[in-house]
């Protein structure tokens, strides 16, 4: 390396020496740079990655319930007296409770008869500002399962398995797998779940649940008479004798 001498023996860093160092500290630069972007991007994969990787934990299956003439969110015979919508959402402990005490009852007594035809509509409101989180992701999830006339039975699995509220019961993961342990087509499940056509389907029940004045779950209209909250089945019983009678 060429070096310039003053007089008295005292050396000068020529230009080229200087730019020699300098070049070594941009490439010194460059690769710790990119040693940390490459830092960042695996510790990115590795947050995106790690729900994958959790456990699915528990699921519970309930007993198989005979719906009578199931039809997508429906069940009954169409041109029964009594129409009851119900809007209702999965995460919803007075919805669970609605259905494990109450439901039965109108099924066995109104809906297997030929009297009431039972409609579900999906009301998320325990999120309902946050379409990602657990109730409209469980809602989703029940559209893509009637889409394979299975809503009923996959509508069970989900109360069945709600525990509190967007704790991690109604992942995407563990909804799969509630959708596998039924024995449903897992592409067209996946695909659904995945579309913006089965949130829109959600976002229609709740847009019509807010138009008819609708602001708590589970709320029911019966023959279009409200009666909201999750009521035994004495007061369903006479709304539906009521109807009975005047029709």
């Amino acid at each position: 390396m060429s070096r310039e001498t003053r007089p008295g023996g005292e050396t000068m860093t020529t230009r080229a020496d200087f730019r020699e160092r300098r070049a070594q500290r941009r490439r010194q630069q460059r690769i710790t740079y990119a040693l940390i972007i490459a830092g960042i991007v695996l510790l990115a994969g590795f947050v995106v990655l790690l729900p994958s990787l959790a456990p699915v934990g528990e699921i519970t299956l309930p007993d198989p319930f005979d719906y009578p003439s199931p039809d997508d969110h429906a069940m009954g015979d169409p041109d029964a007296p009594v129409v009851i919508e119900e809007y209702s959402d999965f995460q919803c402990p007075f919805c669970r409770r609605f259905h494990d005490d109450t439901l039965p009852q109108i099924v066995e007594t109104y809906v297997r008869t030929g009297k009431v035809y039972f409609v579900y509509r999906h009301f998320p409101v325990v999120d309902r500002t946050d379409p990602a989180q657990e109730s409209h992701r469980a809602a989703a999830a029940a559209v893509c399962a009637a889409r394979q006339n299975r809503f009923w039975d996959y509508h069970d699995v989900l109360f069945a398995n709600q525990t509190g509220e967007n704790i991690g019961n109604f992942t995407d993961r563990r909804l799969e797998a509630m959708a596998d342990r039924l024995g449903l087509e897992m592409g067209s499940f996946r695909d659904c779940l995945a579309s913006r056509d089965a949130a829109a389907a959600v976002n229609a029940d709740q847009a019509l649940a807010l138009q008819q004045g609708l602001t708590s779950t589970p709320s029911f209209l019966i023959n279009g008479k409200p009666l909201i909250g999750a009521q035994p089945f004495e007061a369903f019983q006479q709304v539906i004798e009521a109807e009975l009678e005047g029709s």
